[in-house]
Formats: structure tokens, sequence, C-alpha cells
């Protein structure tokens, strides 16, 4: 399945894809897609309602953030050997964790704002992944069922903030408009191999980043694993599993977001992302 969210900001309803790709409304249905509907029993609901039942949503709407109540936003940094390469850096040993603010979260097509003394905004193409069954001290093996689905992140940085400010990367990451997450979640049974999607991310036409989760330094389930040992996880968790090369400061000499240039970014199977860049006001 894939479900999403439509309507004017802080107006989101529930929807989901039919067999066409049309958007169908799930109002009456769920009241949103949050904790509740990211559970097994929940989704396995969803999958038993007739699509063709529900009412269509008119093209042009606007795609809310996939998920309602983000509960934690965590990231993983360093997560591609050939990015770690890229930045001059070595392997890490174990996940590097950050978190981004919530109040990051914007929709999937939603404008990136740069902030106010920004010089080096940067961009991140990104699997995400949803946890739908909480827990804590989880084993690997069981990592993915702990899994609702997966989407398209972008983790907008700003590189000042992020390095040269002091402190940990959070000031960087966790801007207004730093966190677009969607279109859809799509449920782990249309992902055949989180370990195989091919990504990519294109600024003004022109593509800056192409990779794959292959090179991941450490897999979604890793991951998921490594995370419930030190805070427990719980339905609505968003994880951003890190970022492949060609990212604007990895190249020579760096490239930086403007206002008025356009991204677009996406992973095989999850959807696409189309920002335009603006200042903030």
């Amino acid at each position: 399945m894939k479900l999403l969210r439509h309507g004017l900001k802080g107006q989101e309803k529930p929807g989901i894809l039919d067999d066409e790709g049309r958007c169908r409304d799930l109002t009456g249905i769920v009241d949103d897609i949050g904790r509740d509907v990211l559970s097994p029993a929940g989704l396995e609901a969803l999958r038993r309602v007739a699509r063709t039942s529900l009412p269509l949503v008119e093209e042009g709407f606007r795609y809310g953030p996939c998920v309602a109540g983000v509960g934690k936003f965590i990231c993983i940094g360093l997560n591609y050997a050939d990015h770690a390469a890229e930045a001059g850096l070595p392997l890490p040993a174990e996940p590097v964790v950050f978190l981004k603010a919530n109040s990051s979260i914007c929709g999937p097509n939603d404008s990136v704002l740069i902030p106010r003394g920004s010089t080096r905004t940067d961009w991140e193409v990104e699997l995400g992944v949803v946890i739908g069954t909480g827990g804590k001290y989880i084993d690997e093996a069981d990592a993915l069922k702990h899994v609702a689905g997966f989407c398209v992140i972008n983790d907008v940085s700003e590189r000042e903030f992020q390095m040269d400010r002091g402190g940990t990367w959070d000031k960087g990451k966790g801007c207004d408009t730093f966190g677009p997450i969607g279109p859809w979640l799509v449920t782990p049974d249309e992902v055949a191999d989180p370990q195989d999607l091919d990504m990519w991310l294109d600024v003004d036409g022109t593509r800056y980043q192409s990779g794959s989760t292959r090179t991941m330094v450490f897999g979604v389930a890793h991951i998921v694993s490594y995370l419930s040992r030190f805070m427990s996880l719980q339905p609505g968790d968003v994880i951003s599993t890190g970022t492949p090369p060609g990212v604007g400061m990895g190249h020579r000499p760096p490239v930086y977001l403007r206002p008025g240039q356009t991204m677009r970014l996406g992973i095989d199977g999850l959807g696409e992302q189309h920002q335009r860049v603006e200042a903030d006001a």
C-alpha cells in the first residue's frame, strides 16, 4: 500500500493510492495516518478496504507529510561508504545518531526556506523508515517486523550551523522546512529489499546525487536494532538513514542552495519530491 496525507497545511486528511495511482480519501475509515494506523492490525484493516469504493481526491491537491504526529525524528550520519569518502572521513565504527527537530517536518513538495544568515544550505536525499511496532532491545533478526513502511526524506542541512557554530549537528539540521517527508508511506510488502533501492537528487535539472542503499554502512535492520538499545522506538517514529554522495559540500568547489532554485529527488518505488527554495522571511 501507498498511504499519504492530502490537503492544506494543518488540515491534512488521510489517503491511499489505488491501483491506477489515483488518490482515494480515507476520511471516515481512519482519522489520520498516525500511530494507530501504523500498527500491523491497523495496516491489515486498511488492506481489506475496497479502494474503488473510496472517494477520489481531485488532482492538484497538496501532499502533506506522509506520517501524522511523528514522535521522534531520528537521523543517521555518514552511513554511506561513498559519502564518507566524499567527506574525507573514516567509516564510523557505530551508527552516528542525531535528532532532527519535529518542527522541521513539512510536505514533500512544500517550499524549503533558507534561514536567516545561512550561506551553506545543502541537500541530502535519504531513505526514511517509519516504525509501526514499538519496542526496545530489538533483535536485528526481528527488526524489520517493527517497520510500518518506507518513504523519501530530504535531510536539508545548513553546514555552517551544523559544523562551525559549536555543539552537536542539531542546529544545522532542525530549521523549519528542513524535513520534507513523503509523498507516500510505502508498506514493506511493496519494497522487495530496502538495501537495493536507487536514489537521486537534482538541483535546477542537474543531477548531483546518484546512489543506492546498497552502499549503506549499516542497513535498516541494524539501525532499528541499534537505536532500540538507547531509546525505545514507538509507532510513528521516523528514522532517516543517511545519504549517498553528491551533497553540495562534497563538490569542489562546494555548491549550495540559493533562493529561486528547485530540487527534485526520489527513490525507486517510493515516489518523488519537488521543492522550490525560498529565503525565510
